[in-house]
């Protein structure tokens, strides 16, 4: 039956029956810790309206451009081209640096091959990209100071390399194995842009994102998480590094073991009741006891809806 069949592509959602049938408890897992993030509320307090910065949150648009938002700060999280010609990227940084935002930042993605030495068309190899003010980071920090808001400093990093999913024409691959972000973002980060997903979270059940650069985010917990690259993978999600966390990532990252071995395992439901568990605490704690959270907020700012190839998600905006 086609309800049952895999997706077509890697980087497609499956049919709810797949997913269910592939791994019952990961599939349930899935709905019960969104459905405790929901309760227990955003991961950071609600800034101080004389000190916020406004964020704006855009990745893959692929050549295309959208209405846009105003805000303080306008992020774009790679995949700004389709063939990744220095013609396509200029033209998408021209577009970034017309709009009114008072700092626009950008980093690359796979399919912006000018920006990699390795995917660079040979009739690209003496031309270059004028910036016209917009801040490109390549495993790079920015500090930015917001005088409209208290003069707030707010320290962003950004870097594009993604786990191998394409050819030899895709920018900034690594081995799917291959650990290529531990000790790379500095402690110090507030909002951390990278183009790839960390594995698990707004990300597609398989894992398209990477599991090393989840546990680089782990150490360094930016206040906010940028990325794209998955564009099913759309939407936000607060995270909280806690010990539920960490069992609903165990049970996300287990092989897809079937109806039977996924009833049979008792570990595997041991971590679901240590997930539900440190939920229902994070919501006594967020909801009837009033604490502060202190989590990030991942986003997943992918314009491009999943592989239809035109821009139907809006943009993110979030005050920090």
């Amino acid at each position: 039956m086609i309800f049952v069949n895999p997706p077509p592509s890697p980087f497609e959602p499956p049919s709810l029956l797949f997913h269910l049938f592939s791994s019952p408890l990961r599939f349930f897992v899935q709905y019960i810790y969104h459905f405790l993030l929901f309760f227990r509320g955003p991961a950071f307090s609600k800034p101080d309206a004389s000190t916020s910065v406004r964020l704006v949150c855009i990745s893959d648009t692929h050549t295309k451009k959208a209405t846009i938002p105003t805000g303080d700060v306008l992020i774009h999280a790679g995949d700004l081209a389709n063939q990744g010609t220095a013609a396509e990227i200029q033209d998408q940084v021209d577009w970034l640096a017309s709009l009114p935002h008072q700092h626009k930042i950008l980093i690359a993605g796979n399919h912006d091959g000018f920006f990699d030495p390795r995917s660079r068309r040979p009739s690209d190899k003496h031309n270059s990209i004028d910036f016209k003010g917009v801040y490109y980071l390549l495993h790079s920090s920015l500090s930015l100071i917001f005088p409209g808001s208290g003069n707030r400093r707010l320290n962003f990093y950004g870097a594009p390399q993604i786990p191998e999913c394409g050819g030899d024409d895709f920018a900034f691959q690594y081995p799917r194995q291959k650990d290529a972000w531990s000790s790379t973002i500095q402690p110090s980060t507030d909002v951390l842009i990278t183009h790839t997903p960390p594995r698990h979270h707004l990300d597609l059940p398989h894992g398209m994102g990477c599991k090393f650069l989840l546990k680089e985010v782990w150490k360094a917990r930016p206040k906010v998480h940028v990325f794209g690259h998955v564009h099913a993978g759309y939407g936000r999600e607060n995270v909280f590094w806690d010990e539920g966390q960490k069992a609903y990532e165990s049970i996300c990252g287990r092989e897809q073991a079937g109806l039977l071995n996924d009833f049979i395992d008792p570990l595997a439901w041991l971590e679901l009741v240590k997930l539900v568990w440190y939920g229902i605490k994070g919501i006594l704690w967020s909801q009837i006891w009033r604490g502060d959270g202190s989590g990030t907020m991942m986003i997943n700012a992918s314009l491009t809806y999943r592989s239809t190839g035109q821009l139907r998600n809006a943009p993110q905006v979030v005050d920090i």
